[in-house]
Parts: structure tokens; sequence; C-alpha cells
């Protein structure tokens, strides 16, 4: 199956993004809905990604093969062990940077902006540092507490974790 450029480009956000889910991939290609993502990857992208046990989107290794890109997570040295690479956009680097480590208190969505906004002069909103904070954890690097809003720390140290910035 060949695939036209936009195709390819669209499956290297899937490679990079990875693990994903129909709204990140809706943000990242401008689409309207997440059934658009969805008809798309059916139709187009069919035989090269499939969905995890936790219904988030991945690529197959064929895919990964097929473009010049690195995957968005790369797994510690235990499988199913915290990522000891991951390539994201700037903002979540950003986050990488500010949030609680894996031995300190866990921090609202709101104090994580503020950090951001005081560490980095970063222009965001609640949502999107939620959004960012979330996709982090469907990675592996960030982990949730639930108390009376949910919190956010890091699951892996910093010094044992490589992340780079994608465009």
């Amino acid at each position: 199956m060949t695939l036209s450029e936009e195709a390819t480009e669209r499956l290297a956000d899937v490679v990079e993004l990875q693990p994903t889910k129909n709204a990140e991939l809706q943000e990242r290609w401008g689409m309207e809905s997440g059934s658009e993502v969805h008809q798309y990857l059916e139709g187009e992208l069919g035989d090269y990604y499939f969905r995890d046990d936790n219904s988030l989107i991945r690529a197959t290794a064929e895919a990964a093969d097929l473009v010049d890109v690195e995957p968005g997570v790369e797994s510690g040295e235990e499988e199913g062990g915290a990522p000891s690479k991951i390539r994201v956009p700037e903002r979540q680097a950003r986050i990488v940077e500010v949030l609680a480590g894996p031995d300190g208190e866990s921090e609202s969505v709101v104090s994580v902006l503020h950090k951001l906004r005081d560490e980095f002069d970063v222009d965001a909103e609640a949502e999107d540092v939620r959004s960012d904070l979330q996709s982090l954890r469907r990675k592996g690097v960030v982990e949730v507490e639930y108390r009376t809003v949910p919190t956010f720390r890091l699951a892996v140290s910093r010094d044992e974790l490589e992340v780079s910035v994608s465009d």
C-alpha cells in the first residue's frame, strides 16, 4: 500500500505521538471531530496502526520503519517500565522540567500552569496544560493522584528520562 504525502506525514504523527488518542490527533491535524480522525485512520492508515488494551492509538512496527520519525516513547529497561526517552511538543517538555518529581507532592493543573508562566513565560490556558499532563500520563511519564482535584507528579526521575522536543 503506497501512502500519499499527507498520509505519510500523518502516519509520522501517529508514530511520534504514540500512545495517543483521537482528540490529540484531531488537534494536530486540524480536524473537526474524533470520528473524522477515526475515519481517516481506518481509510488511509488502517494497515499501520492499532489500538492497545486501553484503546490508545499506536503505530505498527512497519509504520515506524516506513517514516523517518523517532517514536514518541522508548520503554525503559524493564518491559512495561517507565519510559527512558520521550519526544514531545515544547510545552510538554517544559512541564517535565517544572513538575514535581516522583518523591514530591503532586500538583494541580493550575499550579503547573503558574510554574510554566513564571519560569518560561508560557502563554497557555489551564485546559491546554491539563491536556498536556494527560498526554504525558499516557506516555507513562506522569502519574495522577486524585485528591479534591486531580494532581500530578513525574512517574520517573528527571535524570532517568531523556526529553526531546518535536516540531
